[in-house]
């Protein structure tokens, strides 16, 4: 359920993958059949509130003792989706992430190397028993990805601005089929560019994500969501954010042959999220 804060907790967006109900075995098809009927459903604030929750207790709690039997839901072309939080096999897979980010010492401070090591353990035994499994969501602190980007084309993009006590909100939404090929041409595109052997950072991140993408149902939607983010960009900047276009437009250039027009479009882009980064060191 919701928790009672009105507290907005930034700055994070993130690359959805929303199921057909058809795709989950039973008892989990029945659960969110019946989850999505609910009048009032939690928010990705809630869930960041519950995380940074588990912090506060001495010692903190790293991951949650159980999985989360909460989602988001949409509707595509009529039918329910339902893209679950999967909270506990994130959190391990971000554990695992930190020490990139963090140096040692803060990451002591947060989380003792023994919490960390205890979650470790229960990380490896839980996968055993459950080598196949995956998350619905990817998120990222501070920036979207370029190569989430390439997903989505300009006209799937959904700006609303900030009404009363509602937020502004920028997301894409997409069908699967479309994702999957996006990523089939920009990856050709790119390797081209690049050469044979010469795989460039876009295109080893691009790979992942169309790895991760074929593990779902052809008939699953696909969204970016910028989430706290909007939270960081005034609602000019967010109305004249066109992202997905500048990627597409600077893929476009590439397989023309037109390298200044790539270029061009490419600076627009990191021009753009350069500035947002910069906020994540600013006082």
């Amino acid at each position: 359920m919701p928790l009672a804060s009105s507290v907005i907790v930034p700055y994070v967006s993130s690359l959805r993958v929303y199921e057909p109900l058809a795709a989950f075995p039973e008892p989990e098809r029945t659960h969110w059949a019946r989850y999505a009927r609910r009048p009032v459903l939690p928010t990705g604030q809630d869930e960041l509130r519950a995380a940074l929750a588990d912090l506060l207790p001495t010692p903190p709690v790293a991951v949650p003792v159980h999985e989360s039997g909460d989602a988001y839901v949409a509707e595509a072309e009529g039918v329910v989706v339902v893209c679950p939080w999967r909270t506990r096999l994130r959190g391990w897979q971000a554990l695992e992430e930190l020490p990139e980010h963090y140096p040692p010492a803060l990451l002591d401070a947060v989380l003792p190397p023994l919490v960390r090591r205890q979650a470790s353990a229960d990380y490896a035994r839980w996968r055993e028993r459950n080598p196949d499994a995956r998350p619905w969501i990817r998120t990222s602190v501070w920036q979207v990805p370029v190569r989430w980007f390439v997903l989505f084309g300009d006209e799937e993009r959904e700006f609303a601005g900030a009404d009363g006590e509602q937020a502004a909100r920028l997301r894409y939404r997409t069908p699967m089929v479309q994702a999957r090929r996006r990523v089939a041409r920009g990856l050709r595109t790119l390797r081209q560019q690049e050469g044979e052997g010469r795989e460039g950072p876009l295109v080893t991140g691009l790979v992942d994500v169309g790895r991760w993408l074929e593990e779902f149902h052809p008939r699953s939607l696909v969204e970016l969501d910028y989430g706290g983010l909007t939270h960081v960009l005034d609602e000019t900047q967010l109305a004249e954010d066109r992202s997905a276009a500048d990627v597409a437009e600077g893929i476009g250039a590439l397989r023309a042959g037109d390298a200044e027009g790539a270029a061009a479009a490419y600076e627009r882009l990191a021009e753009r999220w350069r500035a947002v980064r910069h906020r994540q060191f600013a006082n």
